[in-house]
């Protein structure tokens, strides 16, 4: 059942972050799977920064509100027919994704999606600390609603992880209440409340609020046990997912690397990389970081390393579709991006990458086996991407902004043409 009394399309996602701490190279680690309804394409975009006259507003998904003087450079990720983005980074070095959350209190039926906030807070912050006020203050003044699905109607509530060089903030936003705490050196989110009497800020009447509505009340106040659903969505949906992403966070522990969170959004539990179907919808396995069964399918991902003292474009790890059976290619927040990043459809075509990835992990999810084949088609690819995206990231640091540019323009255009042909030589093959 859902927030309204009516079947929950139990949809999901996960998010994790690595600080400096826990990293080989000392540099924060943030990475995230989006899931969302199968064959839901979702190509990446780049938007430029923008200056923006006094009386500018920005339609969102639902809402328009007021648009901000200037708006950062922003890398996303975005369903084909939404507005916002499930996951991004800006030219500021800072990254945020975001996650359904069932709460006891339903959103509205119209607000900002937490996709819209995703792509507010990235065009409008330069930190994670600031990221933090601009989507709580998007929460409190115009609240969360509206659907974030195309086939039916489901409002929903939203978290957030929001990570850059320095630190991460976890934000979860209850209709226009929310509490935030700072991340833990590693840390994710899924899809449920985790935020109990651990938060360091909570929006203004937030307690007095959940007395209004007659929610439960512990003493500390805990946002979790008055606002969590535990009622209408099965433990099992996300329970073991969070447990999964947060033991093998803590069991790498001071060696991870792009390398090593990549595995963990490839991971499905006791099966590992592999995706072994059989399991029941009651069981933990059926649900896992890598989805393949149920409602949603994990349709893109990214990985991107933030750096202190970053002078040039950042670059980060994209891939399309479920990450056991895609690959991860670098990407520069610079330049012009070839349209086999970003070209998006609703219905199958070839030209678009996204969809013969979509492919690739439709026929694993039928013939399970075949995993053994996309990886040894895949690794050594992106084996040798990830050390020319190594490479690039310090080439970049040291060039000026035009160098850069046309630098990034020419690895993205070669990167592009190899990913696509891999993946449309394996697909001839399946």
């Amino acid at each position: 059942m859902g927030e309204s009394g009516s079947a929950v399309p139990v949809l999901g996602c996960d998010t994790i972050v690595s600080l400096g701490g826990a990293t080989s190279s000392g540099a924060t680690i943030f990475a995230k799977n989006s899931d969302r309804p199968p064959g839901e394409c979702q190509p990446l975009v780049l938007l430029e920064r923008a200056e923006h006259p006094p009386d500018a507003r920005v339609r969102c998904q639902y809402v328009e509100i007021p648009q901000v003087a200037s708006t950062a450079r922003v890398l996303g990720s975005r369903p084909v027919w939404l507005w916002g983005f499930e996951h991004g980074v800006n030219e500021h070095g800072l990254a945020i994704g975001n996650e359904t959350i069932f709460a006891r209190e339903a959103p509205a039926a119209i607000g900002l999606l937490g996709m819209d906030l995703v792509r507010l807070g990235l065009e409008r912050a330069s930190s994670a600390a600031m990221a933090v006020d601009v989507i709580a203050a998007l929460v409190e003044e115009h609240g969360q609603g509206g659907s974030g699905f195309r086939e039916f109607e489901f409002p929903y509530n939203s978290s957030f992880l929001i990570a850059d060089a320095r630190e991460a903030w976890i934000l979860e936003a209850v209709g226009h209440h929310w509490a935030a705490r700072r991340a833990r050196t590693t840390d994710s989110i899924s899809n449920h409340i985790t935020i109990g009497a651990d938060w360091e800020r909570l929006s203004p009447r937030v307690e007095e609020h959940a007395r209004e509505i007659a929610l439960p009340l512990a003493e500390p106040f805990s946002f979790e046990g008055s606002y969590r659903d535990v009622e209408n969505v099965p433990r099992a949906f996300s329970e073991g997912r969070l447990r999964c992403s947060r033991t093998r966070l803590e069991a790498g522990r001071g060696a991870h690397d792009v390398a090593s969170l990549r595995e963990i959004l490839r991971d499905h539990d006791a099966s590992g990389r592999r995706f072994r179907p059989g399991a029941t919808s009651d069981q933990e396995q059926y649900f896992t970081i890598c989805m393949h069964e149920g409602p949603s399918r994990t349709t893109a991902s990214i990985v991107a390393p933030l750096e202190l003292g970053r002078r040039g474009p950042n670059v980060v790890w994209a891939s399309f579709g479920r990450p056991c059976a895609s690959l991860f290619f670098p990407v520069v927040l610079a330049g012009r991006f070839p349209e086999a990043f970003t070209r998006g459809s609703d219905e199958p075509r070839a030209d678009v990458l996204w969809w013969t990835f979509e492919q690739i992990g439709c026929a694993v999810e039928r013939r399970p086996e075949l995993s053994d084949s996309v990886r040894e088609a895949f690794d050594p690819l992106e084996t040798t991407l990830l050390a020319e995206g190594e490479a690039a990231r310090v080439e970049l640091d040291a060039m000026t902004d035009t160098a850069a540019e046309r630098f990034a323009t020419e690895l993205l255009v070669g990167v592009a043409a190899r990913v696509q042909e891999a993946a449309r030589a394996l697909l001839a093959r399946l």
